[in-house]
């Protein structure tokens, strides 16, 4: 049987109860991995001590929604991706949209800034903890996003591999910034989107092996 036909005949046979009890799967592994995430930042790092200030609470939800935008947008296209033939029914483009809007908002708030100022503004003091945090954190929620693609029938596992780390790195910024006390933009934009995209590489080259049949 050619590789089109099992595509198919799974499709055929893959009905809404499916689909439905796939996508309970997929919320409830996500809701496990965010839970399993958060745990470990504030144990290994700490919760950040300045929520008391207005300024540290707006960063903190600003860092908040970029990341939970991604994990939103992608969810949806891993739960697609993890039936058969599913990549035919999603474009990637527009899950550039969150990235881009960041990037935009970054570059208009150094535009405003002096330049004496730009260099905090992109590493601050805690740009290389961020770049190994996050990855680092995103294994759990990476894991458990594999385990339940798996229980599905994805037939493009680099794009399946891929939004899974997608996933796993938006759930893990989110963990991540409860501990984080580096607020601007450009350091939002550089080091969480940059380690998100990271992470959605790492998805890419695992999700072959990880989730061969």
């Amino acid at each position: 049987m050619k590789t089109e036909e099992l595509v198919a005949l799974l499709s055929t046979n893959s009905g809404p109860v499916v689909r439905g009890s796939f996508a309970r799967i997929l919320g409830a592994a996500l809701a496990a991995g965010l839970v399993l995430a958060v745990c470990l930042s504030l144990v290994g790092l700490g919760f950040r001590p300045d929520l008391t200030t207005t300024r540290a609470l707006i960063f903190l939800l600003l860092k908040l929604l970029f990341a939970a935008v991604i994990v939103g947008m992608a969810s949806v296209y891993l739960a697609r991706l993890a039936r058969p033939g599913g990549e035919r029914r999603i474009s990637s483009i527009s899950m550039v949209a969150p990235f881009v809007a960041m990037i935009l908002l970054a570059a208009i708030s150094l535009g405003l800034a002096p330049r004496s100022h730009w260099d905090t503004m992109v590493a601050g003091g805690e740009w290389l903890e961020c770049l190994v945090s996050i990855p680092v954190i995103a294994i759990v929620p990476f894991a458990i996003a594999i385990w339940a693609v798996r229980r599905a029938a994805p037939t493009n596992l680099v794009r399946t591999g891929a939004f899974a780390g997608l996933v796993a790195g938006g759930v893990s910024a989110m963990a991540y910034a409860l501990h984080c006390t580096a607020d601007s933009l450009p350091f939002v934009a550089i080091w969480y989107g940059g380690t998100i995209v990271l992470c959605t590489l790492a998805g890419a080259v695992l999700g072959p092996r990880l989730l061969r049949w």
